[in-house]
């Protein structure tokens, strides 16, 4: 059974990745309003798998016997300055889930819930990921920054980003 702090994080959490799809999703659409068809794909990619995320946290209570309580989802923006911008928000976005991600980890340890703690391993592991994806697009945008051409090529490359399930969804 869940302790009551470790049941409201992860509902909690489970309302910040359905946060973080809508925010991916807006991202997107700003892209594809701007012209750029790959990058808006790449935010697509990124809105399912935050919605992947969610449902891996709802199938987790529902296998412990918990309900899950879904919460309203807070207003997203809807308009970046620039490709470069919606990125360094991306990084900054995944560092705070990261915290929140953490937070649920010390819970299980504390509560030596050994289930969840294998459970948010497979998170812990994904932050690293989502992490480092948002860096090497930062990185590769502030080097094309300028070049309409660089952003070309790069539009086109992000264009190829296609949607694996995860694997704790993969039995599905």
């Amino acid at each position: 059974m869940l302790s009551s702090n470790l049941y409201k994080a992860i509902n909690e959490q489970i309302n910040a990745e359905l946060w973080s799809a809508y925010l991916y999703l807006s991202m997107s659409m700003d892209c594809q309003a701007k012209g750029y068809n790959g990058i808006a794909n790449w935010f697509y990619v990124q809105f399912q798998e935050e919605q992947a995320h969610a449902r891996i946290f709802m199938n987790y209570l529902n296998s412990r016997d918990a309900k899950v309580e879904l919460l309203p989802i807070a207003e997203v923006r809807t308009s970046w300055d620039s490709v470069l911008d919606m990125f360094k928000q991306t990084l900054e976005h995944e560092k705070k889930v990261t915290g929140l991600i953490n937070n649920i980890a010390a819970i299980a340890n504390e509560d030596r819930d050994y289930a969840s703690i294998n459970r948010i391993t497979w998170f812990i592991d994904e932050q690293v990921e989502e992490e480092e994806s948002a860096r090497e697009m930062i990185a590769a945008f502030e080097a094309v920054e300028g070049n309409k051409y660089g952003m070309y090529m790069l539009d086109k490359e992000l264009a190829t980003r296609t949607y694996v399930a995860p694997s704790p969804l993969a039995a599905e």
